[in-house]
């Protein structure tokens, strides 16, 4: 008998939290004001984590009590260091302490793509997800074989390479959602008309304020923006990110041109960000979602100049300061809201597989043998779960947090 316990990231995008009899997959946050944790109800023995997003990771250290072995890829150990220390340090009331945090770091345990280790009786092993460097689906096999997809995408983009779709047998596929129904623009085209909106941003003597997610978001963007010739300011956590991602060569598709991208952009130092705003400038900065980080200094500066420009580069979840700067025109300053002049945009430039690839992760784990299929961490899992049936013919089911199944 195995028991699956769905504790977050059901029907929803954020604090993902699922467990396997005693191991947990993934114990996130939910970015919203205030952030969202996973449900009560779990003492694990074991927590994999399929990479270092704080949405997947970032509750982690608050499961110290039970003293779990920790396992993750040798990239997401060091991202999710930097990302929850970080966390413990701006946050008003952490969900954590320093001592937690310290326990976490010493249970860590890395495990590279391919590599089989036990955890509590399964066994377990991490395959190339294509979401950010270091992310891995889980597969774990005893009584059933479990795949776990975490954030997965089946798609070449100048930083990764696609997901790993050479999947053991599988009997119970645990499947991402956020973009069922939503196919991406085509990577070239998109890449373009981002390019384009920068440079007539500069050409008009604004700035092109460029909000990224400090793990993979901020280096593809750097790499976009020097194959074709711009030269930006690098501001936030993501200057510490690239750094790290250099010392893990092979889990990037090109560690030369990372290289170099990282290398061409100008880094902001402490103090000199008035004198940047003193001509037009591209700058990438931390929060991808405008909850906090430098992003906000320089929004406050130039909300009112119709020149600049905001150039979102992901996903915003509902509640967060990028969604209501997109659907309403505003933007909470931490002091105050203002009214936008500037310009806002956002371009599609995800780490998550669309429609298309889901589908794709489904049929190939079907022709592995699923016979079960849960989808979680999207707003439309039942939508999926709908078509997976129909079309797929095999159960599936879209579960709500606090759902138990219990599997003979």
């Amino acid at each position: 008998m195995t028991v699956i316990n769905f504790l977050g990231g059901c029907r929803e995008v954020g604090r993902s939290a699922v467990v396997v009899d005693s191991i947990v997959l993934d114990y996130g946050m939910k970015p919203s004001d205030p952030p969202e944790y996973p449900l009560n109800g779990v003492s694990p023995k074991c927590v994999i984590i399929s990479h270092g997003h704080l949405d997947h990771v970032g509750v982690a250290p608050n499961l110290m009590y039970y003293d779990p072995f920790v396992y993750m890829t040798p990239p997401t150990r060091d991202l999710s260091h930097i990302l929850l220390k970080d966390s413990l340090n701006i946050m008003e009331t952490p969900p954590y302490g320093k001592r937690e945090f310290m326990q976490f770091e010493s249970n860590t345990i890395e495990i590279p793509y391919n590599e089989t280790f036990e955890v509590d009786g399964w066994e377990a092993v991490f395959l190339n997800a294509g979401h950010i460097p270091g992310s891995a689906s889980i597969h774990l096999s005893k009584n059933f074989n479990i795949l776990y997809t975490g954030d997965i995408k089946l798609e070449d983009t100048r930083l990764l390479s696609p997901a790993d779709l050479s999947y053991p047998e599988t009997d119970i596929l645990i499947v991402e959602s956020t973009y069922f129904g939503v196919e991406h623009p085509e990577r070239k085209e998109l890449e373009k008309k981002f390019v384009e909106s920068v440079i007539e941003t500069l050409d008009r003597g604004g700035h092109a304020i460029i909000p990224a997610f400090a793990v993979g978001r901020t280096q593809e963007v750097l790499m976009i923006l020097n194959k074709f010739g711009i030269t930006p300011y690098l501001d936030g956590m993501g200057k510490e990110v690239g750094r790290i991602l250099e010392r893990y060569p092979r889990y990037i598709k090109n560690a030369k041109n990372l290289r170099k991208a990282v290398k061409k952009a100008k880094i902001v130092e402490r103090g000199k960000r008035e004198k940047i705003l003193e001509e037009p400038a591209a700058i990438v900065t931390t929060a991808g979602m405008l909850n906090g980080g430098p992003a906000l200094f320089y929004i406050s500066r130039l909300y009112n100049d119709e020149k600049s420009k905001i150039i979102l580069t992901g996903y915003q979840v509902d509640g967060t300061n990028g969604e209501m700067a997109l659907s309403k025109g505003m933007i909470n300053l931490g002091h105050r809201t203002v009214k936008l002049r500037m310009e806002i945009e956002q371009y599609d430039f995800s780490a998550h597989a669309d429609d298309s690839q889901l589908k794709r992760v489904v049929e190939v784990a079907a022709d592995k043998g699923a016979e079960i299929v849960f989808t979680v961490h999207g707003e439309n899992t039942e939508e999926f779960a709908s078509w997976i049936r129909e079309e797929i013919g095999i159960e599936s089911y879209a579960p709500n947090n606090g759902d138990v199944f219990v599997l003979d």
